[in-house]
């Protein structure tokens, strides 16, 4: 077995080897003489894999570890006949995460409370679904928009609504959709010129999915004319060449890395090793605790009631999102700034890595649903 693997999958070296031979690859840039030979192709979200690109070689399993799909053609794959598996919801803690990150950083920037704010969610999947219940545990309002999930889950039906209505009731509006180029649920450019002028003032717009979800040439002429709006962006249209001039007008940008999380990266590698497993008829072995590194910081006493103010200095303990906007910033008038953060990106860990010593009942209960490890104790 021969199997090409992206160099930005974490561990995917030690777990394929147990499968046959292993080549790490370049996601952008996959030698086409070697998938000659290749069984199986393993990529993240930088490849855009079809048929066509696959004839002529051996390759009869694909697999993306991430939760996105839009890069693969999976449905010319199955005409061919080529196994395809991607990894939904690998990631979804970690860009979750973020989201409130970045949320905080820019409450405490601009001295307002979340709680007084209306979260409206673009898209309910796995990450729009998983943000949902962290806000309720936070007891931010929010209203959901997903025509495909309008009576998904265990929601109150009021709270979904359609996309005018979430814009002109919300104050933060976050994108966690796929990306369709067509059809009725199209959300290329969903995010247009007309949309971005209905946001109501003052709005945190936030994109984590994906960049053409919002059309940034778009973007860019909006923001030269309302100096009102706040912008969080993590993904671009064109990446890795940022439109010249709009990084300038972000308040929060970072390089496609809201779900580089180890454990994130580490799901998503998991998910298609087993995938890639059940396909040849393999017995996996994986010790997670084998894979996860050490932690610089394992266990914090938090005396006390949690409030915003607290909350944001023990997130920024485990993850501060303004380095990673700085880091950007500075590489981006290089051709391979963008890839090369991302190629190198910090050892950044999930909430779950830090258990909190609490001696308040509700601070446990609500710092655990959050994602963190908690302990209640006297002290």
């Amino acid at each position: 077995m021969k199997i090409l693997v992206d160099e930005n999958m974490p561990h995917a070296l030690e777990l394929f080897s147990q499968t046959g031979e292993v080549m790490i690859i370049s996601g952008r840039q996959i030698p086409i003489d070697k998938l000659k030979n290749a069984n199986g192709l393993m990529v993240r979200s930088l490849t855009n894999i079809n048929a066509k690109m696959l004839a002529n070689t051996s390759v009869k399993f694909v697999g993306t570890a991430t939760s996105g799909t839009d890069h693969i053609d999976y449905v010319s794959l199955s005409k061919a006949g080529i196994t395809f598996c991607a990894a939904p919801g690998c990631n979804a803690i970690a860009v979750v995460e973020y989201v409130i990150c970045a949320l905080l950083f820019i409450a405490e920037r601009d001295n307002f409370n979340l709680f007084d704010r209306t979260v409206g969610i673009i898209g309910v999947g796995n990450i729009g679904n998983h943000l949902y219940n962290r806000l309720k545990v936070l007891g931010v309002k929010t209203l959901l928009c997903d025509p495909l999930r309008t009576k998904y889950g265990n929601y109150n039906e009021e709270d979904f609504t359609t996309l005018d209505e979430l814009v002109s009731r919300s104050n933060i509006v976050t994108f966690h959709t796929s990306l369709l180029k067509n059809g009725l649920y199209r959300s290329w450019h969903l995010a247009n010129f007309n949309l971005l002028m209905k946001l109501q003032p003052n709005t945190i717009l936030i994109n984590t999915s994906r960049g053409p979800v919002v059309d940034n040439s778009a973007l860019l002429k909006v923001l030269n004319i309302r100096k009102d709006l706040t912008i969080i962006l993590d993904v671009w249209e064109n990446e890795p060449n940022l439109l010249p001039n709009l990084l300038n007008k972000i308040d929060i940008a970072t390089p496609h890395i809201a779900g580089y999380t180890v454990e994130g990266k580490l799901r998503g590698t998991i998910q298609i090793f087993e995938a890639w497993c059940k396909f040849i008829h393999y017995t996996p072995k994986i010790v997670l605790e084998k894979l996860l590194p050490s932690k610089n910081l394992s266990e914090i006493k938090f005396p006390g009631k949690l409030n915003q103010s607290n909350l944001k200095k023990l997130s920024t303990l485990i993850y501060d999102i303004s380095y990673d906007d700085m880091m950007l910033r500075k590489v981006a008038t290089s051709p391979t700034g963008f890839d090369y953060l991302r190629k190198t990106y910090q050892e950044r860990r999930e909430w779950s890595s830090l258990q909190i010593i609490c001696n308040d009942i509700d601070t446990t209960y609500i710092l655990k649903n959050l994602g963190f490890c908690t302990k209640l104790q006297s002290y």
